[in-house]
């Protein structure tokens, strides 16, 4: 399906888009792929790990709220993908101006240059915190996920088709728990703070992300959030794995936090159909002709959730402790 397109990223320069560009360059033979991103030393440090692809890789200095850039970029592009956002919680609750420029002006100057430009498909990067948002970075994620859901209204019979990808935190990525408990234990603490014991997450790595973004790519017809069937896991249970007998002191939630990952909710179940191995919510308006189920699912039952809290898979301390070594060599 990638061989021989030119594909475009943006925020391409983040532990996402390298593992994208691994995947990507490991299983097809792309023409082009256009890092797009505003970090000219992210961007130099990447050149330089995939000097040997200097002749595919392309990287553009741009800023997603720079609509006539990313216009610029995105000619000649057969697809895209939106990974570019601001993510930390705190920083969008005390600067909320620039997460609206960045998460939702950002998103509609994507789309906007996507549909100029003729691109056949781009996927968007969701995440948890846009199902029933609790904080603004939430709030600016469930406006880019309705726009891109939209978007598909403006593209034709025959045009871009947009559709989103929806999950939790990446297990090791920048921001996540696993890091923070490392450094604490790297500088010999004993005990690892809970914010909540009651506490749960999913487990999902960079690979089975981008495989997801992937399937997005070849199967997406308008509209669809695909979500992957992943394992749950206790916070409780990951300090243990981490350091095993460490002192675990509830400290409190913190500020926008939850304590479970929702990325199904009971509302969503009537447009949700279930997969071998993920769920695609289906878009609740379709102003761009009928409901275009993709083949092989079965319709949720009613009022179904997908939480980590009530999750029927789950990862003992003994399995997490074997994710710790495997998944986090991505990193």
């Amino acid at each position: 399906m990638l061989n021989k397109k030119t594909i475009l990223i943006t925020g391409g320069t983040g532990s996402f888009g390298h593992h994208f560009v691994d995947y990507v360059l490991k299983h097809y033979n792309p023409k082009k792929i256009i890092i797009y991103s505003r970090d000219e030393y992210k961007q130099f440090v990447m050149d330089n790990q995939y000097k040997e692809y200097r002749d595919v890789l392309r990287y553009f200095i741009g800023d997603v709220r720079d609509e006539a850039r990313l216009k610029m970029a995105m000619k000649g592009a057969d697809y895209a993908i939106h990974a570019a956002a601001l993510k930390q919680v705190p920083a969008c609750e005390y600067n909320p101006n620039e997460a609206i420029k960045t998460n939702i002006n950002g998103a509609m100057n994507v789309i906007n240059a996507s549909l100029e430009a003729g691109v056949k498909k781009v996927v968007a990067l969701s995440t948890d915190k846009a199902v029933n948002p609790v904080n603004l970075y939430g709030g600016t994620k469930l406006v880019s996920d309705k726009l891109f859901c939209a978007a598909n209204a403006y593209g034709g019979a025959d045009g871009t088709r947009f559709a989103v990808v929806r999950y939790g935190n990446v297990a090791g990525s920048r921001g996540s728990v696993i890091p923070f408990f490392q450094n604490i234990i790297n500088n010999g603490g004993k005990e690892l703070p809970i914010t909540d014991y009651r506490m749960t997450r999913f487990w999902i790595s960079l690979e089975q992300g981008v495989e997801l973004v992937i399937k997005a790519l070849e199967e997406a017809r308008g509209g669809e959030t695909f979500i992957s069937k992943i394992p749950s896991f206790k916070i409780t249970d990951l300090a243990q794995a981490m350091l095993p007998g460490c002192g675990m002191p509830e400290v409190g939630i913190r500020e926008g936090e939850k304590l479970h990952e929702i990325m199904v909710t009971r509302e969503d179940s009537l447009h949700t159909y279930e997969y071998e191995k993920h769920f695609i919510v289906y878009p609740h308006y379709n102003w761009w002709g009928k409901k275009d189920v993709i083949p092989g699912g079965k319709l949720a039952e009613p009022e179904f959730e997908y939480s980590s809290g009530t999750n029927t898979e789950w990862l003992s301390i003994e399995d997490l402790k074997e994710k710790l070594k495997t998944d986090l060599d991505e990193h």
